[in-house]
């Protein structure tokens, strides 16, 4: 009756309520949809991360771009006293240490779960945004090898973006794929063979995403984490002439096609205007 009752409103009253209450029920929808997908299965915390950590990011990168520009009205550098330039990651890392002891040692009922989420990916954006310096241990900020740091937040965001959609969803994918290829699994006892299999092709699998990283093939290696086969395809192919592996491995002649290859990469060898790193 309710719903008979609504349908008559709307007739009677104008394609104006009609379409206000079809954007409501989209919303409706929305709401079910993320009540069923996202609250019911636990995810809530790990969306609010992402979500969080992508922000953060965001906002701090434009703030370190502001900085550099000199632009008047925004804050500057947190240096001490002495001259000593705090950098960013620094909060981070202590942020991340103290909401993973809040985690662990008293373990908040709801909704404490969802608020360290929002701090711990706070953490990841300030920490992941100079990724570079603390694996090159040097102020590179601003340099060719700055470029890491967005590198490390896209393979970052890309596996939690996976992982919320569901890591059992592409396990399932994985095994699938495993036994239409070997065809095993139909006969009885086959279990135990079915897993190592599967174990075996996923450590390879980590094996060559590991060198599509080093290959500066970065999405790539994010998928090659999930799907065996593409890492394959990317550890084979030629690695990008900035890359880590290039750069140690390649002599003139590979590296001469590498750079025919990715012009839009260079040579590695170019060095960026180095400035003084936020």
């Amino acid at each position: 009756m309710g719903t008979a009752l609504q349908q008559i409103v709307r007739i009677r009253s104008g394609p104006g309520l009609v379409w206000t209450a079809g954007m409501e029920q989209f919303f409706t929808d929305i709401g079910n949809a993320y009540q069923h997908g996202i609250v019911d299965t636990g995810r809530q915390p790990a969306l609010i991360l992402l979500v969080s950590f992508l922000c953060t990011f965001g906002f701090i990168r434009t703030s370190a771009h502001l900085i550099k520009k000199g632009v008047s009205w925004w804050p500057g550098n947190v240096n001490t006293k002495s001259g000593l330039h705090i950098h960013h990651m620094v909060w981070g890392i202590i942020l991340m240490m103290v909401v993973g002891y809040i985690s662990i040692g008293i373990h908040p009922p709801p909704p404490g779960g969802e608020i360290l989420a929002v701090f711990f990916g706070i953490g990841m954006g300030l920490t992941l945004d100079e990724f570079a310096l603390w694996l090159n241990l040097d102020d590179v900020y601003w340099t060719e090898k700055g470029r890491e740091s967005i590198d490390a937040v896209i393979i970052a965001a890309a596996l939690l973006g996976l992982l919320l959609l569901g890591l059992h969803f592409w396990v399932d994918v994985i095994q699938a794929e495993i036994r239409d290829l070997i065809r095993i699994g139909d006969v009885p006892g086959e279990t135990a063979g079915n897993t190592a299999v599967f174990v075996i092709t996923q450590l390879a699998g980590l094996g060559f995403a590991v060198v599509c990283f080093l290959k500066r093939k970065i999405f790539v290696a994010v998928f090659g984490l999930f799907i065996p086969l593409v890492a394959l395809i990317g550890a084979v192919r030629l690695a990008k002439p900035n890359s880590r592996w290039a750069k140690k491995s390649y002599g003139e002649q590979k590296m001469a096609r590498s750079v025919a290859r990715f012009p839009e990469e260079g040579n590695g060898d170019g060095k960026a205007e180095e400035t003084q790193a936020t």
